[in-house]
């Protein structure tokens, strides 16, 4: 029992610096103020109804475009240390103390200990299940 939550609890630990190191960018397409596609790892495609720029040399008048195009960057934590060449006295002190009382943890005790082993039972004075039998006649 205690390897099955140990396994989980480091895969469990594995996915959160998995999940917390993880950049992404979310891209949403609107259409007016509609929501028409998303999409997490390419471009969200148009509606179709995108307007072209083409020149307008004599019009000074254009239509707006309804269509409308937002990306949600969602950047993940980058300040990890990788190098562990520098390594303060504190931080010594703790993995030194952590190994030895990890190691110290699981030390087996003696497969056959038993505390009463040197005593001997005691004289039995009555058999009380006797006393209180009833009998019916």
């Amino acid at each position: 029992m205690k390897q099955v939550f140990h396994k989980a609890m480091s895969l469990a630990m594995a996915f959160v610096v998995l999940l917390s190191t993880m950049s992404f960018t979310l891209s949403m397409h609107y259409c007016g103020d509609t929501l028409v596609e998303t999409a997490m790892f390419h471009k969200a495609e148009g509606c179709g109804m995108e307007m072209d720029n083409s020149s307008t040399e004599g019009c000074s008048i254009t239509k707006k475009n309804c269509c409308n195009d937002e990306q949600l960057v969602v950047d993940g934590q980058d300040e990890l240390q990788l190098q562990v060449d520098k390594i303060s006295f504190e931080q010594q002190v703790f993995i030194a103390s952590f190994v030895y009382t990890y190691i110290n943890l699981f030390e087996g005790l003696d497969n056959n200990v038993s505390s009463f082993e040197e005593y001997k039972p005691p004289l039995v004075i009555r058999q009380l299940y006797k006393i209180d039998e009833t009998y019916l006649i």
